[in-house]
């Protein structure tokens, strides 16, 4: 038996700079920080050669080319599993639609997990190249590369995306003081909606193609570097006015990341006190956070009452492999 921990991700500034639209004529970079809440995939021999899988439903095939999941079909062919396993996996919150990177996180966490019951060791950086190369060239996703580095490498880190399609992550040095100031001031809310991930970022980088669009998307990527700064610098004192130009910016990109509702949410929550905040990942739904005084927090939380709040802190952790029991 095997079980590996993978954490979610929140992500600040910066984002859909990471898209292959826009990385592979300038650099890309984005802010942002894994999270406490985890995606969990157990792993275990099954004695008849067959492959049971459990996630939102429930698959039972002879070999692995029946496997309708996509992302596990070809996670299994990348480390070399023929059959003889079944797969399960739970998570802390919504796993899909939710604007925390769920399906690369999930991909992460598959990839650690089979690795072990394979008995071989993988890297981090491994684990977020490899979950890349699934999602984006194997499936066929348009989406990006942060998520998987974000939940691979765990922590608050700024994450550069070359035109050589290599990518680096460089940590945010800072007091762990100030990190507790940050995990006090961030509000965030459940909206209740899903959406595909995927709809909306394919329309994000068909947009990339204006030069207005790339204009945006620059500046974005100049906001993750001076998010940067401020916090090594430590101070937080230009955190929301950041979190609030790159909103400004990043819903200006293309139709499908804002509407009327998420507008009179955001606009609640400055009213209330908020100096900024967003909607965490590609946008139109999953999860709204607010940077804000911790002082203003049950304001917030009461003019937003169709709003469901969550708690999050911040993960250093990464991928993890929790308990290993690898079979005979």
């Amino acid at each position: 038996m095997i079980l590996s921990k993978t954490p979610l991700r929140m992500s600040y500034v910066g984002g859909g700079s990471d898209l292959p639209a826009f990385y592979r004529e300038e650099v890309g970079a984005v802010l942002s920080t894994s999270i406490d809440k985890y995606m969990y995939i157990a792993v275990n021999r099954k004695f008849d050669g067959s492959i049971r899988l459990s996630y939102t439903k429930t698959e039972e095939v002879g070999t692995r080319e029946q496997i309708e999941h996509p992302l596990v079909r070809e996670a299994l062919a990348v480390v070399g599993i023929e059959g003889g396993i079944e797969i399960a996996s739970m998570a802390d919150i919504p796993s899909r639609g939710s604007g925390l990177g769920s399906s690369s996180t999930y991909t992460v966490g598959l990839l650690n997990a089979l690795y072990a019951y394979k008995n071989r060791f993988a890297s981090k950086e491994m684990l977020a190249r490899q979950a890349c190369h699934i999602e984006i060239e194997r499936c066929g996703e348009p989406i990006g590369k942060q998520d998987q580095y974000a939940a691979a490498y765990g922590g608050l880190n700024l994450i550069r995306f070359h035109p050589d399609e290599s990518v680096s992550v460089d940590p945010v040095i800072c007091q762990p003081s100030l990190l507790r100031q940050l995990e006090a001031s961030t509000l965030v809310f459940f909206t209740g909606r899903t959406r595909s991930a995927s709809a909306v970022l394919a329309k994000q980088s068909s947009a990339l193609r204006s030069q207005d669009r790339r204009i945006l998307m620059r500046r974005m990527v100049e906001l993750a570097f001076e998010l940067k700064r401020e916090i090594e610098a430590g101070s937080l004192d230009h955190f929301g006015s950041i979190l609030d130009e790159n909103w400004q910016l990043k819903r200006q990109m293309s139709e499908g990341i804002t509407d009327p509702q998420i507008d009179e949410w955001y606009r609640i929550g400055l009213a209330n006190g908020a100096l900024g905040g967003k909607l965490l990942g590609a946008g139109n739904g999953g999860f709204m956070m607010f940077f804000a005084p911790p002082q203003c927090r049950d304001r917030i939380t009461a003019a937003l009452p169709g709003l469901q709040p969550v708690r999050f802190l911040l993960d250093r952790g990464g991928a993890q492999i929790v308990f290993y029991q690898p079979p005979e």
